[in-house]
């Protein structure tokens, strides 16, 4: 029986699209930017991944869309976002490298999912789960990126706030920090439920997640426009 928390994905998914155009017009404005062409790419895939559960839980199970969803959710999850966050932290030159190394990880582990055969005698109508899949041993695709994420993420959210929580007049930039760095771990918090069957609450804590990631960059960017605003005054 669906209820209005089974429509969460749907709104997850809209708040998503309409984050990723926010990222897209500031990344034109500022191409030279590359943390911005990642944090669009994290957010529109977050996006397509909260899609293909509202799909599957409004519409019922689909190969193609669960597909999709352990590519762009399970497999990829927050690695974009992460080198987006790279590009900020090191080096460009090294963010260069660590992103093809990236992103051809990536392509073989997702031609390797999409290629694998599904056993569908282990689907449940209502839930997305990597147990569908024949060939297990891509399952060991996804720590690798998720681990990514973890470091450069939620790790670099949380350097950033402690960094500028040693000077002054940077209040913004800490808690917009802090709210990136919560806001990335609640997913992974909500897909541990769905592992013991509550996935209910992975949908909640999606929501969750990409309102306090872009709270957290409402924040970020609003500490520098405002000053430069009152430059101009």
């Amino acid at each position: 029986m669906l209820t209005f928390t089974h429509y969460l994905p749907v709104l997850s998914s809209v708040v998503s699209f309409a984050f990723a155009i926010v990222l897209f017009r500031h990344w034109r404005r500022k191409p030279e930017a590359m943390h911005l062409a990642w944090w669009t790419l994290g957010v529109l895939l977050y996006g397509v991944g909260t899609l293909t559960e509202a799909v599957t839980a409004l519409a019922g199970w689909h190969q193609s869309v669960f597909k999709v969803w352990y590519i762009a959710g399970a497999l990829l999850g927050a690695a974009p976002l992460a080198q987006g966050t790279v590009y900020l932290l090191l080096r460009r030159r090294v963010a260069d490298v660590l992103a093809v190394i990236l992103i051809v990880y990536e392509i073989v582990a997702a031609v390797c999912v999409a290629l694998s055969p599904v056993d569908r005698s282990l689907v449940d109508p209502a839930r997305l789960s990597g147990n569908v899949l024949v060939w297990q041993w891509v399952r060991l695709f996804s720590p690798v990126p998720n681990t990514y994420a973890l470091i450069f993420l939620v790790g670099g959210a949380l350097w950033s706030a402690w960094r500028f929580s040693q000077r002054k007049a940077t209040g913004n930039r800490v808690w917009g920090n802090i709210l990136i760095a919560v806001g990335a771990l609640l997913p992974g918090i909500g897909g541990s439920f769905t592992r013991l069957g509550y996935v209910e609450v992975l949908f909640v804590t999606e929501l969750a997640g990409i309102l306090l990631i872009w709270g957290g960059y409402y924040l970020i960017e609003r500490r520098r426009v405002v000053p430069a605003a009152q430059a101009s005054a």
